[in-house]
């Protein structure tokens, strides 16, 4: 299967069922059997879930993208061992991040996926000539200000929707649960009262969804 197929839904569900890494091995740049280029489909599709991962507290080196042919047995062996060996020294996931929290923050990102996959057609997805040039732009002030803009507030709220489905909570809780602060959390949950999408349980001193 040509990596432009892997999907982010597939990484994903991949460590939400407890998978400790991800590796995806491409055909090199430049040599893709296909007009759709699909080993630059894969460099963008990475770069955009890495930047998912450690926003919901996972360590980004657990999603790993290498180019790889199929004559070249030696290097994947050794892109391989070297994995492992990076794996292993991170450890397994469920001592990063709590696995009943892991399980609920990639659900909410799961659940933002159409709309991240039309944010990137629209406005993410760039044409560049060569791997530096996707790297460059990935990495620039460009791409973060457009993921704040774009993504952050509302993974955030996705996040929110999802704890509140499990029981009602503080804003207490929910900024401890997204490591936020207070402030963001209060701003986030004003707006979605605002909207109608939760309320404010005086009994309880809680929110919970509308």
């Amino acid at each position: 299967m040509c990596t432009g197929r892997v999907d982010l839904g597939f990484i994903l569900r991949a460590f939400s069922n407890g998978t400790d890494g991800v590796f995806i091995g491409g055909c090199w740049p430049g040599e893709c059997h296909y007009i759709t280029e699909g080993n630059y489909l894969a460099l963008s599709t990475v770069h955009l879930s890495r930047k998912l991962l450690e926003q919901i507290g996972v360590n980004p080196a657990r999603l790993r993208l290498e180019w790889v042919s199929a004559a070249e047995g030696s290097r994947y062996a050794e892109v391989m061992n070297d994995f492992a060996k990076t794996l292993k020294e991170l450890g397994p996931l469920s001592k990063e991040i709590d696995p009943k929290g892991l399980k609920l923050k990639l659900e909410a990102v799961r659940n933002l996926v159409p709309y991240i996959k039309l944010v990137e057609r629209e406005r993410l997805r760039v044409r560049h000539k060569s791997e530096k040039e996707y790297i460059e732009f990935f990495t620039s002030d460009e791409f973060g200000r457009l993921f704040r803009e774009l993504i952050v507030d509302k993974l955030a709220m996705s996040q929110i929707m999802t704890f509140l489905r499990e029981s009602p909570l503080s804003s207490g809780e929910i900024s401890q649960r997204l490591g936020a602060e207070p402030s963001e959390v209060s701003k986030l949950l004003n707006t979605s009262a605002r909207q109608g999408l939760v309320k404010y349980d005086e009994n309880q001193k809680r929110f919970a969804l509308a």
